[in-house]
């Protein structure tokens, strides 16, 4: 979304897809798609940017997994579509801010709904060097915290909570040992944004607990659950400076929605 400002779009709203009902509104869901840890969280998103934010349930699974996505209505690609048309018949707003950085898979689908619907993806991340995208995120002053570990290298007892410029170092290290992705595109990890330029105020997490997803030996898998945050005013506002474009899209975000890096706008965008 910074990416976006910098261009002089407008951000307008926020939008995302949570597990439904019928999931007891688990953190982890069995997605192709989007990123469901620190779900619960996601209305403080909108306190923090005073934006208005759209949320829907995810009522498909991945059906249709193939190289070239076909309009399947149990697809949980559909419910974004839902959710895309939400938004735009409320807001008005003509791009969608696409935070994904590697993913075919993603980028196809999402380029789908937005075709579908008229609206004109913002992909600013697409194919960027990760080594040199996280030092930029972190060098902006994003404070992101691992959520969800997933890896070799990667301790949940050691890792989660860690901010990504605590983490930057090792994931340099596993990166060149392993072929981790630094910007966990391959699944490795995935972050939740605490504080950005973007926010009028800051997340704070009070008390969250390690859950253990699955108990490898070699690479478990664990996320946190936060049991209790709040918000706190800010004492200064980084300035974010672009030059202005006149023909600037106004856009949505959507959190937490696509990629791992969620700092890396684990949500999309979308704005008029």
């Amino acid at each position: 979304m910074m990416q976006c400002v910098a261009a002089g779009h407008q951000i307008v709203a926020l939008a995302n897809l949570r597990p439904a009902e019928s999931t007891g509104h688990t953190d982890e869901l069995d997605s192709y798609m989007y990123q469901t840890v620190g779900h619960h969280a996601i209305d403080l998103y909108a306190d923090a940017m005073d934006l208005p934010l759209y949320r829907c349930f995810i009522k498909g699974t991945s059906v249709n997994t193939g190289r070239v996505y076909t309009t399947c209505e149990e697809d949980e690609v559909e419910d974004l579509y839902h959710l895309l048309k939400l938004v735009k018949d409320k807001e008005g707003v003509d791009g969608v801010s696409v935070g994904a950085i590697l993913s075919d898979y993603q980028r196809i689908r999402v380029e789908d709904v937005c075709r579908r619907l008229n609206l004109q993806p913002l992909a600013y991340l697409w194919r960027r060097n990760q080594e040199i995208l996280l030092k930029e995120m972190i060098s902006s002053n994003v404070q992101a915290i691992i959520i969800k570990v997933a890896a070799f290298g990667l301790d949940p007892d050691k890792h989660l909570g860690k901010t990504l410029d605590q983490m930057e170092p090792l994931l340099l290290e596993l990166s060149e040992k392993y072929g981790v992705h630094i910007c966990g595109e391959g699944g490795e990890y995935e972050t939740f944004t605490l504080d950005c330029p973007l926010f009028k105020k800051k997340i704070v997490v009070d008390s969250a607990e390690v859950v253990l997803h699955s108990a490898d030996a070699f690479a478990p898998v664990a996320y946190l659950h936060f049991l209790k945050l709040h918000l706190e005013n800010k004492a200064s506002r980084f300035q974010i400076s672009y030059s202005f474009n006149s023909e600037a899209m106004c856009m949505l975000s959507l959190f937490c929605c696509f990629f791992s890096l969620e700092l890396s706008w684990i949500f999309s965008s979308v704005c008029t």
